[in-house]
C-alpha cells in the first residue's frame, strides 16, 4: 500500500485530494505548510509527495529543494493555481517530477499519480523486463537473443526512458532536455542521431521498437 504526503495551505484542497487518494487504496497524509511536512517525512516512509507553490513560509520550491537534500529518489508531483512556463521550470529546476495545474480532475490526478509510482519503482529497480529482453541500468547493458549489448550512456538512457512510458510521444526537446540536461548545448538534432542508432541496433527485434511519429516525435512500442 502506497503512503502519499499532500502538502497544501487550502485544507478543502487537502481534503479533497485524501479522499480521492483513500478511495483508490492509498495511505495519504496531510500537511498545511513545509514544516509539517518536513515533520511527517522525519517519522514517516513515503512514497510520494503532492506539493502546492503558493504557502506560508517555506514554500513549494523550497520545501522541494529540502526534500532533495536528504531524498532524492521521493516523487515529487507540483500541483499549483499557477500556470506559467516559468512556474514549471522553476518547479523542475527545483527536483519537482511532474507538474499539474489546480483545479484538479480526479482521474487526471490519478493518472499522475499512477505514471510516477511507476515509474519510480522502474527507477529503484533499475531493470526493465520486455519478454525475455532485459534492461539494465547499473551496467547499461540489453540483454537478449544471445548477447549482451553494452550500449553508450546516452543511447542507453534515451532507450530506458522511451521503454520506462511505452507508447508515450516524446518531442525531441523534451528527451534532450530530460537526457543532457537543460543547461546542455547540445542540439535537438542530436537525439536524432541517438535515435537513429537504437532503431539500427534492435531493427528486427520482436520485442520492441522505436517509432518516429512525424511532426511530433518519438515513442517505443512494446510488441509483447
Amino acid at each position: 500500500m502506497f503512503h502519499i504526503l499532500i502538502v497544501d495551505d487550502d485544507k478543502n484542497i487537502r481534503y479533497v485530494m485524501t479522499e480521492i487518494l483513500e478511495a483508490n487504496g492509498y495511505v495519504a497524509f496531510s500537511a498545511k505548510n513545509g514544516e509539517e511536512a518536513l515533520a511527517i517525512l522525519e517519522k514517516e516512509h513515503l512514497d510520494l509527495a503532492v506539493v502546492d507553490i503558493m504557502m506560508p513560509g517555506i514554500d513549494g520550491y523550497a520545501l522541494t529543494q529540502e526534500i532533495r537534500s536528504f531524498n532524492q529518489d521521493l516523487p515529487v508531483l507540483m500541483v499549483s493555481a499557477k500556470q506559467l512556463p516559468e512556474d514549471r521550470k522553476l518547479g523542475f529546476l527545483a527536483g519537482i517530477d511532474d507538474f499539474m495545474s489546480k483545479p484538479i480532475d480526479a482521474d487526471e490526478f490519478l493518472l499522475h499519480i499512477k505514471a510516477l509510482l511507476r515509474r519510480f519503482k522502474i527507477i529503484n529497480e533499475k531493470k526493465i523486463v520486455i519478454g525475455d529482453v532485459v534492461l539494465d541500468y547499473d551496467s547499461y547493458s540489453v540483454i537478449g537473443h544471445g548477447q549482451t549489448q553494452v550500449l553508450p550512456q546516452k543511447e542507453f538512457q534515451l532507450l530506458y526512458k522511451l521503454l520506462s512510458y511505452p507508447e508515450k510521444i516524446f518531442t525531441r526537446i523534451q528527451l534532450m532536455d530530460e537526457i543532457w540536461g537543460l543547461e546542455c548545448d547540445t542540439v535537438p538534432e542530436t537525439v536524432t542521431v541517438h535515435i537513429g542508432r537504437l532503431r539500427k541496433r534492435f531493427e528486427g527485434w520482436e520485442e520492441f521498437e522505436i517509432e518516429n511519429i512525424r511532426g511530433l516525435g518519438y515513442k517505443a512500442v512494446k510488441k509483447v
